[in-house]
């Protein structure tokens, strides 16, 4: 079992930036897929971005491209969001999750562990 544990939560005003952690209990975290994925009541559980074990590659939902960068700290086996020009439809619930191997993935099904989630509130 591995244990992921989101931070970062919090209410921003549109256009702010917030960044979310996730730190993770695996003891092999270099060779764990990372992910961000949220949930709002409108658009269900969607994928946000995932990152490959070494962070040199990087995928993003069209909906935060640009405006969201994933990136991890292996020596501290954390995950990060950095967001930035958030929008009120950015409001969710944000889920890290991870998974066994070295690619990355943008379907939930392919995740093995997920946090508990964080709230992020986007006020206009």
């Amino acid at each position: 079992q591995v244990y992921l544990v989101e931070s970062g939560a919090g209410l921003v005003q549109a256009g702010g930036p917030l960044r979310l952690s996730c730190a993770a209990s695996r003891r092999s975290f270099s060779v764990y897929g990372m992910g961000w994925f949220r949930r709002s009541p409108w658009n269900g559980r969607e994928f946000v971005a995932a990152i490959n074990w070494s962070g040199g590659s990087t995928y993003y939902a069209d909906s935060v491209k640009g405006r969201c960068t994933i990136s991890r700290d292996n020596a501290k086996n954390t995950v990060y969001l950095q967001m930035s020009r958030l929008k009120p439809e950015d409001t969710a619930v944000y889920y890290c999750t991870g998974r066994a191997g070295l690619g990355l993935r943008v379907s939930r099904n392919e995740y093995d562990d997920w946090g508990q989630g964080t709230q992020v509130t986007v006020s206009a």
